[in-house]
């Protein structure tokens, strides 16, 4: 008999009409440059939703699709299934064990293709496993159910406090002015409760989309935070009597010196968390009551790098893309640490990159790897520095050339150079707005009549947090609120809170930018010495939307809060 022909779940959904060809091959392009399934990636291109993904792959293979609302994703009771597939296996693997009929175990997943996984259930229960589908918004929210919502790290942090020293930790501990051995604190680091609190933190941070990780020693306790969306959160520390343990073991993954507390040291490593690579930069400073650790997440799995999703408006998407179609040119991005100027930058690259132009970039560090590009470390301890770089790279016949910040006169005047000689340079500086670029390249040493005829735009922006789409409640400001404002609309929203969002109100960021196309006029008053004052009214008076504009239509538009967005342009920028 025949084996039933499978279709591919690209055709799948096309066969269904909830994507189009197009779309597919732009989802199979982000494959091939990132990794990871291609059913996540049309739901993180809001293709489609989670949803339908599923449903639709149910129907493929003949597997039953369950959902939260249905009643149906809920574990049978008193059969010992949470002894079967443990808490913590099935919130790693996001599985839920539902019922077990003599030696078959129907089991809830989000990936039913996943065979090793399947496998790895089966030796681990000694069941036949049944699998169904779904979503991994619902199995979540199923387990939370289950096992209770207390998180695997809370529930760790509670045994870090409750549960005694081992017996190498009370004999070791230190007493005062006194160190560790460090055959101690590496067999402290190995111990399985630490392994598992690192492990956890990572998880939990990574879960809850953090892009720093802050573990911070005070005398008498440990502080632990998150930062989410450009925010400190506080989450439950462990005990005090860990701290040691668990920076060694950070460093010891890290390849640092354990040994040395007493100077600053930088390192990473990489974990990988359900099929995708997460790289995790790692800085340690001294502090009075020892060393602070913070962790840089870097999730290129989260990352698409398309211009059209950053935020910009239509505007301001035109003015970037008519500068960057020019065949040589300096594209200046400026805006505070944190304010996704890289994420801009990566955009632009990858809607530049292309088999017939030969693309470098010179970075500090290189913090995510693209296909097709030549990308250089500096390290200026041998003297690779932004400069030296930058002179071999005019020897290696590129096109497009990115230098990671422009940070003296040297680099400046370079990449100046490049620009005027064929070639498009792009690059950043830490300047408040777009004007002020302008003042700040002078400052360091350009001179006029190299900068006005290189310089082709200027970009500033900012990151506003998102408002949580399931739970953000719309209002009517009222006039105090309002203050001087001038709003087109008379309903705007605000944060509510919600479990999807952590109760936090926002969800992810967005970009909010001004684009200043450098014309004639510009070039004018530049060549003049004007001031910024002056450049910003030019720029106005063309026609460019402002960070302050640009964060009040976002505002206006439901996207995020007006206090979110007045918090990134105070006084009318």
């Amino acid at each position: 008999m025949p084996q039933p022909k499978y279709l591919k779940l690209g055709e799948l959904l096309i066969q269904a009409g909830l994507i189009k060809q197009a779309q597919l091959e732009k989802a199979l392009s982000v494959q091939k440059q990132q990794g990871g399934r291609l059913g996540d990636i049309f739901v993180k291109l809001e293709m489609v939703t989670e949803e339908q993904v599923v449903t639709a792959l149910g129907k493929q293979l003949g597997i039953p699709y369950f959902s939260l609302g249905t009643g149906v994703l809920k574990p049978a009771l008193d059969q010992g299934l949470e002894e079967l597939i443990p808490h913590e296996t099935c919130r790693r693997n996001m599985v839920l064990p539902l019922s077990r009929t003599l030696n078959s175990l129907t089991v809830a997943m989000n990936d039913p293709l996943d065979l090793i996984l399947i496998d790895n259930l089966k030796k681990l229960t000694g069941c036949e496993i049944n699998p169904v589908i779904a979503t991994r918004v619902d199995i979540a929210k199923a387990i939370d159910e289950f096992f209770g919502k207390k998180s695997l790290l809370e529930a760790a942090v509670e045994e870090s406090y409750e549960s005694p020293m081992t017996e190498l930790t009370t004999a070791a501990e230190p007493k005062a002015g006194e160190e560790l051995s460090i055959d101690t604190l590496i067999a402290r680091a190995e111990e399985a409760p630490v392994v598992k609190l690192v492990d956890l933190i990572l998880r939990q941070a990574i879960d809850e989309r953090a892009s720093d990780i802050h573990l911070e020693p005070f005398k008498d306790f440990i502080s632990l935070r998150y930062r989410i969306d450009g925010k400190l959160c506080e989450i439950p520390p462990p005990a005090k009597h860990l701290y040691l343990p668990i920076a060694s073991r950070i460093k010891i993954l890290s390849k640092l010196d354990i040994a040395e507390k007493r100077l600053p040291q930088d390192g990473s490593f990489t974990v990988k968390l359900e099929n995708r690579f997460i790289d995790i930069r790692v800085s340690t400073i001294p502090t009075i009551y020892g060393e602070k650790i913070v962790m840089r997440i870097l999730d290129k799995g989260s990352m698409l790098f398309d211009l059209n999703r950053l935020g910009f408006t239509s505007g301001q998407l035109d003015s970037l893309r008519k500068a960057i179609d020019a065949p040589y040119g300096l594209v200046l991005l400026t805006g505070p640490t944190g304010s996704g100027k890289t994420t801009t930058l990566y955009s632009i690259l990858n809607q530049l990159k292309h088999p017939t132009k030969n693309i470098v970039t010179v970075e500090d560090p290189v913090e995510y790897h693209m296909e097709g590009i030549n990308q250089v470390q500096v390290k200026p301890e041998i003297g690779l520095t932004f400069a030296a770089a930058l002179r071999s790279f005019m020897r290696q016949d590129p096109d497009i050339m990115l230098v990671g910040e422009i940070r003296d006169l040297e680099t400046a005047e370079i990449c100046i150079r490049a620009a005027l000689t064929g070639h498009l340079v792009l690059s950043t500086l830490h300047t408040n707005d777009a004007p002020s670029a302008i003042s700040r390249i002078i400052d360091i040493g350009v001179p006029y009549y190299l900068l006005i005829p290189s310089l082709v735009i200027v970009v500033a922006q900012r990151l506003v947090r998102r408002l949580c789409p399931d739970c953000k409640e719309a209002y009517e400001p009222t006039t105090k609120q309002l203050g001087q404002l001038k709003l087109k609309s008379n309903l705007i929203y605000r944060a509510k809170g919600c479990p999807k969002c952590n109760f936090i109100g926002y969800k992810g960021r967005i970009a909010v930018g001004e684009a200043m196309l450098i014309d004639e006029g510009l070039r004018q008053l530049i060549s003049e010495e004007a001031p910024f004052q002056k450049l910003r009214q030019a720029s106005r008076a063309a026609g460019m939307q402002t960070i302050y504009d640009s964060a009040l239509i976002k505002a206006e538009e439901g996207i995020t809060s007006l206090e979110e967005a007045l918090s990134v342009a105070v006084g009318g920028d």
